[in-house]
């Protein structure tokens, strides 16, 4: 009878057993997930914000016969956003409005083209104020803008007496306050 080589035989078979693992793990390419999470953003606000409140007024007419002269605009202020929309929302607007008129005076803002900043910045525009939300920026999709005074939209504004009509309501105060908002919106 043949006798059998045991240690070599488990030998050859453990040899084997760890080739065929090894061929199973290493290979020419390997391959991992990466998960990101990107989280929707729509946050704004005004520069320099220690000083964003500002003031303007009208001067009384040096001749009889003319109207009050229109002080001049002011344009001190930065709107800044970071804005990342999501799958369902395209586009976003950032609206403006005031929280009280002012009886025969118009409050107009402009937004400038934005400075600084990358990604769809959005299409700035003209308003004269009413207590109404109107849209400022239209069209913004993810983007930012950058943060503080010099970057994103500078804005501009200007205070004109109304129409004849509502020159008529224009009455004299001290100090008279209206608060502009500003709010990011979903298109």
């Amino acid at each position: 009878m043949k006798r059998l080589n045991l240690p070599g035989l488990a030998l050859s078979l453990a040899f084997a057993a760890i080739s065929a693992n090894m061929k199973a793990q290493d290979a020419i390419s390997d391959n991992h997930d990466i998960t990101i999470t990107i989280p929707s953003v729509a946050i704004l606000d005004i520069e320099p914000s220690a000083s964003k409140n500002i003031s303007m007024g009208f001067t009384a007419p040096t001749e009889a016969g003319l109207p009050i002269a229109v002080a001049a605009t002011n344009n001190t202020l930065w709107l800044n956003y970071s804005s990342i929309k999501t799958a369902t929302v395209t586009t976003r607007h950032i609206s403006a409005k005031l929280d009280a008129l002012i009886p025969g005076v118009d409050i107009k803002v402009t937004a400038a083209a934005a400075v600084g900043g990358a990604g769809a910045l959005g299409t700035p525009s003209t308003l004269t104020l009413t207590a109404t939300d109107q849209s400022l920026i239209s069209l913004i999709g993810s983007a930012y803008t950058e943060d503080g005074s010099g970057k994103g939209h500078n804005l501009t504004y200007t205070i004109t007496p109304g129409t004849t009509t509502a020159y008529g309501n224009i009455t004299a105060t001290a100090n008279v306050t209206a608060k502009v908002t500003y709010t990011f919106v979903d298109n």
